[in-house]
């Protein structure tokens, strides 16, 4: 959500001409996050403010992003909390801007949160275990372009960029998850990046989930571990017993989780560690160009994996 690719008033006010959505009232970069363009922009149709985000992708190509805007409707059309893109006059969610992918999606109501509660934990585990059910009957499929053979191939670009202690830790990691991974886990469509500024809120209830942008296909416990070890973290970054049961009870509202996916937990909360570590090391020792880029602080993972590994015994028992 950093602006690499600038728009400006007059091409956006052309590009909203292929869409029924009014005109061109205000727009603004949205500085967060690290992947693509966003743009806060506010229409005025009939009289009525009307507001989107308009996101222009750097990194995938058009195929690609067809999967995920085709995935938003079918999960909005399911009634998990998400927004939905809109179509344009020929009923296309996807365009092209600089030749590169461009949509125009719903701006859902309220703000991201920085501090977690048992209440929000309890509604973004509900809402994950919504999404997971819904995609089952999601007819697409798309590999994890982050899964394995990336975990591999990103730590041996960093072997020559860290200090000897972290690269003992990241490799003996990738040893250990090459050594422990099970394709007996139920898997499905994963949204792989929940974090808490990949959601919504408005006077403390759920608005949505937002940034699908990383959803592929992958075990399903891998992206309920993402989630927990961002909403659940402890400022010492160990896991809050309460916050983890609350997660995983509004979960199983939706999809109650088997015997493999509670013996494969710890090692997925590793994973989901392991593999925000890696990317944001990547980030920082191979930055891209930006007008508004905000890299990320990979000690934060570093942190949470070797705790997540520490204390995997004691994790087990936060199962409900």
């Amino acid at each position: 959500m950093s602006v690499y690719t600038t728009i400006e008033h007059e091409e956006l006010e052309q590009f909203l001409l292929n869409y029924n959505v009014g005109k061109l009232k205000d727009y603004r970069g949205i500085s967060d996050g690290i992947e693509n363009t966003n743009y806060f922009v506010d229409t005025i149709k009939d009289g009525i403010e009307q507001h989107f985000v308009l996101t222009i992708f750097e990194q995938h190509n058009f195929e690609e992003m067809q999967y995920y805007l085709n995935l938003m409707h079918h999960l909005a059309d399911h009634e998990v909390p998400s927004a939905d893109p809109v179509a344009d006059n020929e009923g296309h969610y996807l365009r092209l801007f600089a030749n590169k992918p461009i949509a125009l999606v719903e701006r859902l109501a309220g703000g991201s949160i920085t501090e977690t509660t048992v209440s929000t934990c309890s509604q973004i585990g509900a809402a994950l275990g919504q999404m997971h059910a819904a995609g089952l009957s999601f007819d697409e499929h798309q590999p994890n372009p982050r899964g394995p053979h990336w975990f591999v191939e990103t730590a041996n670009a960093l072997q020559e960029k860290l200090p000897m202690k972290d690269l003992n830790i990241l490799n003996d990691e990738i040893a250990f998850q090459k050594a422990n991974r099970n394709a007996a886990l139920p898997r499905g469509v994963v949204h792989a990046d929940l974090f808490r500024d990949n959601s919504l809120w408005d006077d403390g209830q759920l608005s949505g989930i937002i940034d699908f942008y990383y959803a592929c296909d992958d075990a399903l416990l891998y992206d309920l571990a993402v989630t927990v070890n961002d909403w659940c973290c402890l400022n010492d970054f160990s896991l809050d017993r309460e916050k983890v049961q609350a997660l995983l009870n509004g979960y199983n509202q939706y999809r109650p989780l088997t015997d493999i996916e509670h013996q494969y937990w710890p090692l997925m909360l590793r994973t989901g560690a392991l593999r925000f570590w890696l990317s944001r090391l990547y980030d920082k020792h191979f930055p891209r160009d930006g007008e508004l880029v905000h890299t990320k602080n990979p000690d934060v993972f570093r942190a949470i994996l070797t705790d997540r590994i520490a204390k995997q015994d004691e994790y087990q028992t936060y199962w409900v």
